[in-house]
């Protein structure tokens, strides 16, 4: 089996976890790989929980389709990603309910806005950048999506849902999966001044255990 026909595979297996754990729904969520001579994307109007290793797309390095069905209308946000963070292996952008609900609310530092609630929160997820609002698709998502991924492997997208690149497509499925479980934790104590851990604490993560 080729390295590509294994990452076919894999984003297939991870798509298929996700979706059937209920991290997305529906035709909602999309996630991408790079290769040597393009991009793996899943398909647009797909479920991450139904899909087929032959049909994703496959782009070139400008985003043209080579092959596959047509790609997902946010292929230009993953792209951006990759212009920035050269050694993100994965973007994974999911529409998880409690992450949607947490982007709903307005956040007093758009540049670390996951509260600080849990030591592997801030090992998995850094500090999450909140953008406004842009429509789905849009080429204005996408240039703000790469200025703020300069500084952050992880953004949270006002009234739409989270983008997270990983070196590799586990470390991505796995900062996602903690993004949503720690905006399920904030929702739970929305409201009741829960103790957050310091900047100490997380310089002390930092130094332990660098992101990227």
């Amino acid at each position: 089996m080729s390295a590509e026909s294994r990452l076919r595979e894999e984003i297939v297996a991870v798509a298929t976890s996700l979706f059937q754990r209920g991290y997305t729904h529906g035709s909602t969520g999309n996630i991408s790989v790079p290769l040597e001579d393009g991009l793996l994307v899943t398909p647009t109007g797909a479920s991450l929980g139904t899909l087929d290793p032959a049909r994703l797309s496959k782009l070139d390095f400008d985003g043209r389709l080579i092959s596959g069905d047509k790609p997902t209308k946010e292929s230009l946000l993953h792209q951006a990603v990759y212009r920035t963070r050269h050694r993100a292996g994965a973007v994974i952008h999911l529409h998880g309910t409690h992450s949607v609900a947490l982007s709903c609310l307005p956040v007093e530092n758009p540049d670390d806005a996951l509260p600080k609630l849990t030591a592997y929160g801030h090992m998995q997820c850094g500090r999450v950048a909140m953008l406004p609002y842009f429509r789905p698709g849009d080429a204005e998502l996408a240039a703000a999506v790469e200025r703020k991924a300069k500084a952050h492997w992880s953004i949270l997208l006002a009234h739409h849902g989270p983008v997270v690149a990983g070196t590799s497509l586990m470390t991505a499925m796995h900062a996602i999966e903690e993004l949503e479980q720690t905006a399920r934790l904030a929702l739970m104590l929305h409201g009741r001044n829960p103790n957050l851990l310091t900047a100490e604490q997380i310089d002390d993560l930092d130094r332990h255990f660098p992101q990227g």
